[in-house]
C-alpha cells in the first residue's frame, strides 16, 4: 500500500522512516503520527494518507537521525476528503 500526502503527493515508507518521493527523509512513524527530523510533528496517517491536523500539532517527539533513500516514480493520487490540511513537506 502506498502513502500519499492529503492532496495526493506520493510518499515512500521504509520500515518506520517517511520519505518524499525524491528520497527525502519527512519523518519517523510512532503510532499514527509522523515527525520530522526536529521531533515536531509533520502529520497524521489516515488510511494511505498523511494529513496535517492542528488538534495534534502540539506532539513533539525525539529527533530523527535518516539518510535520504533513492528516489521513485510513482504517480500522483487524487486528492482526499479525510479530515486534516495537506502537510507542509517540503521537496
Amino acid at each position: 500500500m502506498g502513502l500519499y500526502t492529503k492532496n495526493g503527493r506520493p510518499l515512500q515508507k521504509s520500515g518506520s522512516q517517511v520519505y518524499t518521493q525524491s528520497g527525502k527523509l519527512v519523518g519517523r512513524i510512532s503510532g499514527d503520527k509522523v515527525h520530522g527530523p526536529d521531533g515536531r510533528y509533520v502529520g497524521t496517517i489516515d488510511g494511505d494518507r498523511l494529513v496535517y491536523r492542528s488538534t495534534e500539532s502540539a506532539s513533539i517527539s525525539s529527533s530523527v537521525v535518516g539518510s535520504s533513500v533513492a528516489a521513485t516514480a510513482q504517480a500522483a493520487s487524487v486528492g482526499s476528503a479525510v479530515w486534516g490540511d495537506e502537510p507542509n513537506i517540503p521537496e
